[in-house]
């Protein structure tokens, strides 16, 4: 079912920094989408959110945002808000797809995954250099490929 989403909606919310906030954004996440017809996007981009919130929780210490809006008729944008303007090395300008963390290293890998799982990606720091960064990813149903990358993510 594609639904159509008149007129184009957005939704953020507003966490703190605190280790519960990254699962109520992806609960609020499903019932957003839940509610416009779009539950088929919801494991990709709880997915992606989870990853995004995640990398703002480890890497700041102030609050953050998760931001969901229609980017399309049926797809939808999931981007993440948060205090540091630096951009991480994975979503760089660049995109220099040599950075990749260790084999065997604990962390480094969540922001290649959302690479790898998002229709398509992208970030921008917010302001002055002091009011953060957002990190962004879009998931659009019907893409041919969709169904191949989604055995992947």
């Amino acid at each position: 079912m594609n639904a159509t989403v008149s007129p184009p909606w957005t939704y953020t919310l507003h966490l703190p920094h605190d280790p519960r906030a990254p699962g109520i954004a992806r609960t609020t996440l499903r019932a957003v989408l839940t509610t416009y017809g779009l539950g088929e996007l919801a494991p990709t981009a709880e997915l992606l959110a989870g990853e995004l919130l995640s990398n703002a929780h480890c890497h700041t210490d102030g609050p953050y945002a998760l931001r969901l809006r229609s980017a399309s008729p049926e797809g939808i944008r999931v981007s993440v808000w948060d205090s540091d303007p630096r951009i991480p090395p994975a979503f760089a300008e660049d995109r220099t797809p040599g950075h990749r963390p260790p084999d065997m290293a604990e962390n480094g890998r969540g922001l290649h995954l959302v690479r790898a799982c998002a229709d398509r990606w992208g970030a921008y720091t917010v302001g002055t250099a002091h009011a953060g960064k957002l990190l962004w990813t879009e998931v659009t149903p019907g893409i041919p490929w969709r169904q191949s990358r989604d055995s992947r993510c």
